[in-house]
């Protein structure tokens, strides 16, 4: 959206439109915040469908007794389909058959053929892997977020309204000063402080602290620092990985070529 309002409106139409896209965000992150009482809000806010999972459903999956009860079922005569039952001895019920077997002098964990899934759906890995990785997203699904305190929604507000200073002062002082980008950090900086000191953090609210700490290194490409210091620096570095190391120039050449485009666009370095 941002690089169509600037083709369209040009330079005013697209700070206007990214104003209104941080001041449509932050509010209805607020909202969340102080109404619904959210917590941390993580990225992304809702947990990623794991499709693979689902396609691996054991509800979607024909087990072998199955299939071979309807085989026997097609090529017995009907006047002994009763005889063709007995020999199929195929009881579904969830405590009649064991999910895997352990080997014995391996310890190895393989699945029993009356839980083998069809070939297209067959995944791999061990059986307790999926077993693992569908127990951990259930509990993520069902941990309420962790209450936050006075000092902590202090935090997360200072963390939501970052965007909005950064602009204000952006607007006041102009993209070269260094004021934007000193305040900016200075809020990030203090929000991951105010943040830290929280004990009983669920999984993914300390993921998500994590990433933000991670992305302070988007700091280092945010102008003017990026003007004055990095990008001197980097381009000398691709350039020499890219005159000494064979192979790293079909990566490092388009980067180079990529790395100011990517820097004059708001929401790539500040979104």
């Amino acid at each position: 959206m941002e690089m169509g309002a600037a083709k369209v409106w040009g330079e005013v139409g697209r700070w206007l439109v990214i104003a209104l896209i941080q001041l449509a965000k932050a509010v209805l992150r607020m909202f969340l915040l102080i109404w619904f009482k959210a917590g941390l809000q993580t990225s992304p806010p809702i947990i990623p469908l794991d499709r693979e999972t689902q396609a691996h459903s054991p509800a979607r999956e024909p087990s072998l007794c199955t299939c071979s009860l309807h085989a026997l079922l097609e090529t017995c005569p009907s006047d002994s389909t009763a005889f063709c039952l007995s020999v199929l001895d195929c009881d579904q019920s969830p405590g009649s058959q064991e999910q895997s077997y352990v080997g014995k002098r391996s310890n190895r964990v393989v699945r029993t053929l009356q839980n083998t899934p069809s070939l297209h759906s067959r995944h791999w890995g061990a059986p307790q892997q999926r077993e693992g990785r569908q127990q951990r997203q259930h509990e993520e699904l069902s941990v309420p977020p962790t209450p936050l305190g006075l000092q902590e929604t202090i935090a997360e507000s200072l963390y939501i309204a970052r965007p909005l200073l950064h602009l204000l002062s952006l607007g006041l002082w102009g993209q070269r000063s260094w004021t934007p980008w000193l305040l900016s950090g200075v809020v990030d900086v203090t929000s991951l402080s105010l943040l830290s000191d929280r004990k009983g953090l669920t999984r993914r609210e300390r993921l998500e602290l994590r990433r933000r700490t991670i992305l302070l290194l988007y700091y280092l490409l945010r102008s003017p620092f990026y003007d004055r210091f990095s990008e001197a620096r980097i381009h000398f570095l691709l350039q020499l990985l890219t005159d000494h190391v064979p192979g790293v120039g079909l990566v490092a050449r388009p980067l180079m070529d990529y790395l100011p485009t990517w820097q004059k666009i708001y929401f790539y370095s500040w979104g």
